[in-house]
């Protein structure tokens, strides 16, 4: 089995990068959906800036540049206290899994591929066990 390994994406890069995984869905339908489930699921976010992560799956996620851990609740009414960088990969899960459902075949398609690239990442990342309580 080959380790999944995240590559944070440099600040010169962000913009290029994107389009490679997303087209032009992301600063429309998908970044939006991020940060719209950061929200729903920790009632104390208020916004931040967000690193990117390339993941040598092919996959892509963000998260939020925080030290502090993050407090939220899943829909499933799972409660867990996570740090940033597992935050991020569950917002990135929810708004994946939610846009694959897209009248859109081609946002449905991208957002689905993304969806398990990521939920493969987050099987080995060391918060797998509340990302997984979180998004079951």
């Amino acid at each position: 089995m080959t380790t999944i390994t995240a590559t944070l994406v440099p600040e010169h890069q962000r913009l290029l990068i994107t389009p490679q995984h997303f087209k032009h869905y992301f600063p429309f339908k998908i970044e939006p959906a991020i940060y719209h489930f950061a929200s729903h699921l920790c009632q104390d976010y208020r916004g931040a800036y967000w690193h990117f992560y390339t993941l040598s799956n092919g996959g892509f996620y963000m998260a939020p540049d925080a030290v502090e851990p993050f407090n939220f609740i899943s829909e499933n009414g799972f409660e867990g206290q996570v740090s940033a960088d597992a935050f991020g990969v569950i917002a990135c899960l929810y708004a994946y899994s939610h846009l694959s459902f897209s009248d859109n075949p081609e946002l449905s398609r991208l957002c689905s591929s993304h969806y398990h690239h990521l939920r493969e990442f987050a099987l080995e990342h060391g918060e797998a066990t509340a990302i997984l309580r979180a998004i079951d």
